[in-house]
Order: C-alpha cells, then sequence, then structure tokens
C-alpha cells in the first residue's frame, strides 16, 4: 500500500485520524442541537435544521472549525458545552501502536488538525496524543485550512519537509485532494473514522480502516543516517 522505504515525515489528522470522529460527530449532531433547542426554545428537529443550515454556510473554512465562531452564532459557550460530553473523546483503537511503531521508526510526525486551539487543548487533556508527536499545528495559527492550498505552503515553509518523502493521513476525502494538488507525495485515507459508524468504500486513495496492518512495514524501514 505504502513504502515506507520513502517516507521521512509524517503528517496526521487529528479527528477520524488518531482520534474517534464519534466525539465530534455526536457533539455537532447531537449534543450541540439539543442544548440550542433548550435555550432558544425550540424543537429539537429546528435546532437541527438552523445549525445544519449555518453549517453548510461555512463548511471547510476556518468559521466552520472555530469555536468562537459558533459560540457568537449559538449565543452558547460552547468549550463548556463539549466538556459536558468530553468522556466520549478517545483514540482510535489501532492509534497507539501505530503512533508508537512510528516514533520508534525515528520519522519526524507532525499533527495538522483543522480543530480550534480550543479543541486541540481538551483533546490532549483527555487523551494526552501530545507524547506522540513532534510537533502539533492547529490551522488556525496558519489562517488557513486543509482545503487551502495556502496551509500547505505555510505548513512547508515552517517545517522543510520533501513532498517526495511525505506522508499525509487524513479521513477527509476533499482534504486530501487539497493536498494531493499541492504535491505531498504519498496519501493513505482513513475508511472508518467514527467507530459508530460503518466504514466507507474509498477509491480514490489507498485506503485503510486498521493501522495495525502497516506496523511490520513500519519496522522494517526505520530513518537511517542520509535518508
Amino acid at each position: 500500500m505504502l513504502d515506507w522505504s520513502k517516507i521521512s515525515t509524517v503528517l496526521l489528522d487529528m479527528d477520524g485520524t488518531i482520534l474517534d470522529l464519534h466525539f465530534d460527530n455526536h457533539f455537532w449532531l447531537h449534543h450541540l442541537p439539543l442544548r440550542y433547542s433548550e435555550t432558544a426554545n425550540i424543537s429539537l428537529e429546528q435546532a437541527k435544521e438552523s445549525l445544519k443550515e449555518g453549517y453548510e454556510k461555512v463548511v471547510g473554512t476556518i468559521d466552520w472549525y472555530c469555536l468562537d465562531y459558533w459560540a457568537e452564532q449559538t449565543k452558547l459557550p460552547i468549550k463548556e458545552l463539549k466538556k459536558e460530553i468530553q468522556h466520549l473523546i478517545n483514540l482510535r483503537s489501532d492509534a497507539h501502536d501505530f503512533m508508537l511503531a512510528l516514533r520508534e521508526s525515528g520519522r519526524r510526525i507532525i499533527l495538522v488538525t483543522n480543530a480550534h486551539p480550543d479543541s486541540l487543548s481538551l483533546k490532549i487533556e483527555q487523551t494526552q496524543l501530545d507524547k506522540y508527536f513532534d510537533v502539533l499545528y492547529s490551522t488556525h495559527e496558519f489562517g488557513v485550512t486543509k482545503e487551502s492550498q495556502l496551509l500547505w505552503q505555510r505548513l512547508q515553509d515552517k517545517e522543510g519537509f520533501a513532498l517526495e518523502s511525505t506522508l499525509f493521513v487524513d479521513d477527509s476525502i476533499n482534504i486530501l485532494d487539497s493536498a494531493k494538488k499541492y504535491g505531498i507525495g504519498h496519501l493513505l485515507a482513513v475508511t472508518n473514522p467514527d467507530s459508530k459508524q460503518p466504514a466507507r468504500e474509498i477509491a480514490d486513495y489507498p485506503a485503510i480502516s486498521d493501522f495495525r496492518v502497516m506496523l511490520d512495514d513500519i519496522k522494517k524501514h526505520p530513518i537511517t543516517e542520509g535518508f
């Protein structure tokens, strides 16, 4: 699936890739609509419809991922509402072994998430995922999302990775398309981002449902001097 002898840098998405997307799906599709219906004194279905319309207006932009934006739109304390269900924040079941294998192989491991910095902080607090990475970036630091070519340019300027020896893993096809357009040399899709949902069929990219099938290949190709 991947030629690990040619990969020295690994860029990883967070939600749906390293963390189970169930938390985020439950929050945005169920928990926030519930709290919004209570405070706005409307039915749950009305709340879901209103939020859905709002989501569709900004999907893929910084605002879509911005907790401050949604706090303003809903007049609700989004950060606090997320804490109400923080027990749902979990690593994917295959993430720990995968991340350890990457670290032991000597590769540079970089988290690149569109999540708001406050979401990232909450998830680090809940899972200690930062221990697996050399550096963690929220795209809010760069002012643009992974859907934008500008993000990849600014990230590469900061990190200096070589396109031909970099792997990027994400559960979003749109974002993988953006990385491909920029020229990232190795791409991998996650078919089962939400543990409560069935896996998807993905034909456009190499795709995986369990990172552990790659462990032997990763271990067979550690980074050596002069890579």
